[in-house]
């Protein structure tokens, strides 16, 4: 497997996000879709479906991240395959799991970056979304004074009055939110995928200053 610097980080990131890929991704190389384009024709996948994941190819084909902080760290690397249809749309693999989970990473009918098994449980509005995560956490953990992590029902004692969400992540099943002086992530993924409550995660970013609640980006961020 070749393995390469990004030269050309996507645009559509924040700041932050843009840090992170071109700091800390790499590219490897994955076969393009229209490699595959006529096969997938052939057996009654819409052109439409194909162009999908030809863009995302263009755009995160062969990115590959440092591992994110649950689901045994995220895909791999980003790469489109495997396209499938139900009554709601056509789906496709986001990427290759990185370790042995018990769910696919896909691409929803709407763009949604979110997990499979059995049971649809979209995390991020986009792939975008999921990429912004991963950067926030790396960055979090880096600044925080203090990192606390919460398990099944004792995510419930938490408190978010007076925080307000972090847009940028566009969370669905699982949300970022930011206080005066820490972030919180809170993972629902799991839980909702595999009807295992005890799977809901948050982790407490505490003591952060101003740098580490934003890390460059501003307040429209």
């Amino acid at each position: 497997m070749n393995v390469r610097l990004i030269n050309d980080v996507p645009d559509g990131l924040t700041p932050r996000a843009r840090s992170f890929v071109g700091t800390h991704g790499v590219k490897v190389d994955v076969r393009p879709v229209e490699g595959h384009r006529q096969w997938w024709l052939e057996r009654g996948i819409p052109a439409a479906v194909i162009d999908r994941m030809a863009a995302y190819h263009e755009r995160w084909g062969g990115l590959l991240l440092p591992p994110a902080p649950q689901y045994d760290g995220g895909p791999r690397y980003l790469d489109p395959d495997s396209p499938e249809e139900d009554s709601s749309g056509w789906w496709f693999e986001a990427g290759t799991q990185r370790t042995a989970v018990p769910y696919s990473f896909m691409i929803g009918p709407s763009g949604e970056f979110g997990i499979e098994a059995g049971g649809w449980v979209p995390l991020h509005a986009t792939i975008e979304g999921w990429v912004e995560s991963i950067a926030l956490a790396h960055h979090a953990s880096k600044w925080a004074k203090q990192v606390t992590k919460l398990v099944g029902d004792d995510v419930d004692g938490i408190e978010l009055n007076g925080y307000e969400p972090v847009r940028e992540v566009m969370g669905l099943a699982d949300t970022w939110w930011r206080g005066p002086d820490s972030l919180v992530s809170l993972y629902s993924g799991e839980a909702l995928s595999l009807d295992f409550p005890r799977g809901r995660v948050a982790v407490i970013y505490s003591g952060l200053d101003g740098w580490g609640l934003r890390g460059g980006v501003d307040d429209d961020g």
